[in-house]
């Protein structure tokens, strides 16, 4: 408190002064380093290891002295950590639920024990993590290992998981992900960034002695990220999962491309989110809470401070009462200092006006807290702000002037809504495109609750049920084969010139038939007019003729699929059933000739044909029925309030079709991503597309919106390309070569885009073992599961 000798109470209120912090103490913490010379090894095999002859990298405390060192890992460290984690994975895997659980809830007493070691350490190395926050975590997921057979059957774990995170990542953001993935039954290798690594190495040891089998939980240690794409390599590794700031995740995206290992990213730092406060809302209780998280000395994201208009007078004049004798906070070195510099002055350039309890000084690695009101919401230092004290102010009108303001940032991590008009908050919570909405708070967080990256703010869900999924494949389907990444100029991919069409027959009664694409609602031919035969089973004759598309035909589908897709995303879930039962209708009215392309392309009998069409007919009325069956709710919280979490469409989906049953695989994925509210672009499989060309007739005959389907035939790498480099494209799903996997990975990455990858090789893919005529329950749940994206919302209630 301040000094009340000297202030009065109202002094107090009037300045809103905060008193100074209470003296902690690090004497724990400080003594467990000690113990090990301040120079830690790795954690693998359940215990500490330190080779010789490795390069040493320094951890500095707040004072800028040496905190402790770690070891950068070298390939034969990996080997051994990831042979650990296979052994690990056998003992942690073979064992009951209810084991598994148990020996997840004996860490809650560990930490009872230990917590105040881990505290300090936290403190010590600037990461953010209570053990209250770890406690609830590992109850959360304890419960889930208890119940994962019984509420998440035909599921098996991946295997081995590699979680990396970069240097400013929290360690609660690190352990989000680490113990839902051994709740699962993985084993886990930890790569985390620097400063997270001695609480990690803390908790790999108390982990292991409360009863982890050895080699369930180790922890690598390095120089930078790149560490995490050389562990990917080994070919026990089954899973990349990656939790830190966009550039290290793109980096460990690219260096990882090809290796057949699946790799999610959560770009929670650095993220740009918007404050959204109506003139509806307890201002006071808004400023307080702005003024906390925006000028915070190390923090994750940077807000924008959005703020109606009519009350924007009072708030800039509330902020500079509040404001007044805050202090200067610290930056993290010179080189930040000089880009909050630059983004001051330009501010000022564009006229905004700055509100500072006290002026910069002319140098230093300090800088006072600042508000930029009156920016340009298209400013870099709005878009992308600096690392530093600074809080853009933009002004708007409208509640749908608001969603622009908050949906202009690249990012879609997160947001906080002020408003005592909960109708308003609902409504706006539902329209921002991020993956978690605080309602008259901010930063709350919970396992409960599932959290989708939205636009570039990740690729994965984490947390809630839904968070499992990712350490979890369903039991029918195969791993990604492990391969090695093959010698591939990115810029020359898929340029390679399609196969001349040569006429052969002066027969006009013999020219086989041409057949059209499917973009925008219409069939029509390709923008370059050119063609591309089809031929029979065997490579011999030609049986018809498809069009040749190619960039301009993907960019003409996507600005037809953006502009229905909103319009099909906000009909009721009923109303898009009704419309996939009239899709299987209208296939059923065209069975004879859907049939007659498939018996035809791909050389089966008539009733195999019949059969398969059959099949399709039945999958999209099982799609139809499972539209208004699968929704969002209310999540049980341990705070009081509310906490609701809802699925979203991904938006526009890039399909390229698989080789196998090419009628009967379209129908399962098409259904999959338009049941949920998607769009669609497909590219049919290049060498049996005719069943997917005939399907076009009963897309003309039925109400899907026109631009929500597009069918577009051609070259497989080269319409891969052009559906990897369009930005609108949030997701795409690819069953081809293991060079276009390896593209996929390494393009996909700005802005992001959300991949499901099946390496084939002559017409039989990874997903050979899984067959498209069994209705398995969790191979529809994976396909919508990958077809939504979620988002919760926060509301308390006290």
């Amino acid at each position: 408190m301040a000094d009340s000798t000297n202030k009065t109470v109202y002094e107090i209120f009037q300045s809103m002064e905060q008193g100074p912090s209470a003296a902690t103490s690090t004497a724990t913490a400080q003594a467990w380093l000690h113990h090990h010379s301040r120079s830690f090894g790795f954690f693998m095999d359940g215990k500490f290891v330190r080779p010789e002859n490795r390069q040493n990298l320094s951890l500095a405390d707040s004072e800028g002295g040496v905190l402790c060192t770690t070891v950068c890992a070298e390939d034969d460290d990996i080997s051994q950590c990831a042979s650990s984690a296979a052994t690990g994975y056998t003992s942690w895997s073979s064992l009951t639920c209810s084991q598994r659980s148990k020996a997840l809830l004996r860490l809650v007493s560990v930490l009872g024990l230990h917590g105040q070691c881990l505290s300090e350490l936290c403190a010590l190395c600037e990461t953010t993590c209570s053990p209250s926050a770890l406690v609830r975590l590992l109850q959360y997921y304890s419960s889930w290992a208890q119940l994962r057979d019984t509420l998440i059957p035909s599921w098996t774990p991946v295997g081995v998981v590699v979680v990396v995170s970069s240097d400013d990542c929290s360690l609660y953001s690190l352990m989000l992900k680490v113990l839902p993935a051994l709740a699962m039954g993985n084993s886990v290798v930890v790569v985390p960034g620097r400063s997270a690594a001695p609480p990690a190495l803390l908790l790999a040891q108390l982990f292991t002695g409360a009863g982890l089998p050895a080699g369930t939980l180790n922890v690598l240690t390095g120089r930078d990220v790149t560490l995490g794409a050389k562990v990917s390599q080994n070919p026990n590794v089954s899973y990349i999962t990656y939790s830190g700031n966009k550039q290290d995740g793109m980096a460990l995206c690219k260096a990882s491309a090809g290796m057949g290992v699946p790799v999610s990213v959560s770009p929670c730092v650095g993220a740009t989110c918007p404050f959204i406060i109506f003139e509806s809302a307890d201002i006071d209780s808004a400023l307080d809470e702005v003024l906390q998280i925006a000028f915070m000395k190390k923090k994750e994201v940077h807000w924008v401070l959005c703020v109606q208009e009519s009350v924007s007078d009072s708030v800039v004049a509330r902020l500079k009462l509040r404001m007044a004798g805050m202090k200067c906070v610290a930056l993290s070195s010179d080189a930040d200092r000089v880009l909050v510099d630059a983004a001051v002055q330009e501010a000022q350039q564009q006229g905004a006006m700055l509100v500072q309890p006290c002026s910069a000084s002319p140098s230093g690695a300090q800088y006072p807290p600042t508000v930029l009101c009156g920016a340009a919401p298209s400013s870099p230092y709005v878009v992308t702000p600096p690392p530093g004290p600074l809080l853009p102010l933009l002004t708007f009108r409208s509640s749908a002037e608001a969603v622009i303001l908050g949906n202009h940032s690249p990012h879609g991590h997160a947001a906080s809504i002020w408003t005592e008009d909960l109708t308003l908050a609902l409504e706006t919570a539902k329209s921002l495109s991020v993956g978690s909405v605080w309602v008259n708070s901010s930063c709350v967080s919970d396992p409960c609750l599932p959290v989708s990256g939205h636009k570039d703010s990740g690729t994965c869900t984490d947390g809630g049920q839904e968070g499992l999924y990712q350490f979890l494949r369903p039991s029918f389907s195969s791993p990604l084969p492990r391969s090695s990444p093959v010698s591939l100029e990115y810029s020359k991919f898929g340029t390679e010139p399609t196969q001349a069409v040569i006429p052969d027959s002066p027969d006009h009664a013999s020219i086989p038939q041409s057949y059209p694409q499917f973009v925008g609602g219409k069939a029509c031919k390709s923008v370059s007019g050119c063609s591309m035969p089809v031929q029979t089973p065997g490579g011999g004759s030609v049986l018809a003729f498809c069009p040749d598309g190619g960039r301009k035909d993907v960019r003409n589908a996507v600005e037809a699929a953006i502009k229905v897709q909103p319009g099909w995303m906000k009909k009721s879930p009923s109303a898009r059933a009704q419309s996939l039962y009239s899709l299987a209708k209208g296939l059923e009215s065209k069975k004879k000739d859907v049939s007659a392309s498939v018996s035809t392309q791909l050389g089966v009998s008539v009733d195999e044909a019949d059969k398969e069409v059959e099949l399709s007919i039945a999958r999209l009325n099982v799609w139809a029925a499972y539209c208004d069956k699968v929704q969002g709710g209310s999540l049980p919280i341990p705070q009081s309030g509310a906490a609701l979490s809802f699925p979203e469409a991904l938006g526009v989906v890039g399909i390229i079709l698989p080789d196998k049953t090419p009628l009967l695989s379209m129908v399962t994925v098409l259904g999959a991503a338009i049941a949920t509210g998607n769009a669609v672009i497909m590219v049919p499989s290049q060498k049996f597309p005719l069943p997917a060309l005939a399907f076009i007739q009963v897309l003309q005959s039925s109400d899907l919106p026109a631009g929500l389907v597009n069918i577009i035939t051609g070259n497989r790498d080269q319409l891969t390309v052009a559906l990897a480099n369009h930005s609108v494209i949030k997701a795409i799903w690819y069953w081809g070569r293991a060079e276009g996997c390896q593209y996929l990975q390494y393009t996909c990455t700005s802005p992001l885009k959300t991949l499901r990858l099946f390496s084939q090789k002559d017409g039989e893919g990874s997903d050979a073992g899984m067959d498209w005529a069994q209705s398995h329950p969790s191979l529809l749940e994976d396909l919508w599961r990958n077809a939504v994206q979620w988002k919760s919302v926060w509301i308390p209630t006290a």
